[in-house]
């Protein structure tokens, strides 16, 4: 990994987000969860200052359309809040997908991929073993505008249920963390009755959530939240954010059977920096198991 040390300029906007989360408790762990579409991108936009005034200890962002090479360019930006750990998802093809996960503790070990080439070559599966638990940092596909890749996206669903099962057949802990790219009921989507034929909101990406969530898994956002308007998404159409016009796409899935051990989750809807924004997740540094 280079070496290279990052500017005290680097990722340090004029004005730096401002962000609100509940006092930081000593036996909690925060993770965040950024599809920040493209890592250069969001340096120049308040990254360090928000992880900063999170105070958090696994960040795990999508599409940074980059590969560890762009650490010569930027530095080792995230040494200077004390991330001693870096793993990568990379994808092949150039400024696409990816996946980086930046984690406080030394005492964790990374894992690449689903085991499925045509996925993985897409960077958009990253696991993260820390204490009791498996941080997975995911990029699911988007179904397209023509559908053409529904099927490749509901594969890649099947799989990623598939491996988070396997998981807790191992006694671990499964999170994941990610842009799942589907809003799962009316509720999670401002105009549900336009986009009821649009990628993201079709019936069998919304099957597959409801049967996913059937199978023993929870939404973490929807444990402490059951009313609409919440997203996470919104177009760069002028004025779009501001009306809060948006979709809930980035999620936090964990197993059901802990759900009671949550600390809290929120979204970050003032955050800027990519047409999504950030979703935080506390859990008990030593769960209850």
């Amino acid at each position: 990994m280079p070496t290279t040390k990052s500017k005290p300029t680097k990722g340090k906007p004029k004005s730096p987000p401002l962000v609100s989360l509940q006092p930081r408790r000593a036996s909690e762990l925060r993770i965040a969860s950024w599809n920040v579409n493209g890592l250069r991108s969001v340096l120049g936009k308040g990254l360090l200052d928000w992880m900063a005034q999170c105070e958090l200890d696994v960040v795990m962002l999508q599409e940074v359309k980059a590969k560890p090479e762009v650490l010569q360019e930027v530095g080792e930006f995230y040494t200077e809040l004390g991330f001693q750990k870096v793993g990568w998802a990379v994808a092949e093809k150039n400024g696409y997908s990816g996946l980086l996960t930046l984690v406080k503790s030394k005492d964790v070990s990374f894992r690449v991929g689903l085991g499925s080439e045509e996925f993985d070559r897409e960077g958009r599966w990253l696991e993260a073993d820390l204490g009791p638990y498996t941080f997975i940092n995911s990029y699911f596909p988007n179904s397209q505008r023509d559908h053409a890749r529904l099927p490749f996206k509901l594969r890649f669903c099947e799989l990623a249920q598939n491996r988070m099962e396997q998981l807790l057949k191992e006694k671990r802990i499964p999170v994941l963390g990610g842009d799942i790219n589907v809003a799962h009921t009316e509720i999670d989507l401002a105009n549900p009755k336009t986009n009821k034929d649009n990628a993201g909101f079709l019936p069998e990406e919304r099957e597959w959530f409801s049967n996913f969530l059937h199978a023993g898994w929870s939404d973490a956002f929807r444990i402490f939240e059951a009313s609409g308007g919440h997203y996470t998404w919104w177009s760069y159409r002028p004025g779009v954010r501001e009306k809060n016009i948006g979709w809930r796409l980035d999620h936090f899935f964990l197993p059901a059977f802990f759900k009671s051990q949550v600390n809290w989750v929120q979204q970050q809807p003032d955050v800027r920096g990519s047409d999504h924004c950030p979703v935080v997740l506390s859990v008990p540094l030593s769960p209850s198991l």
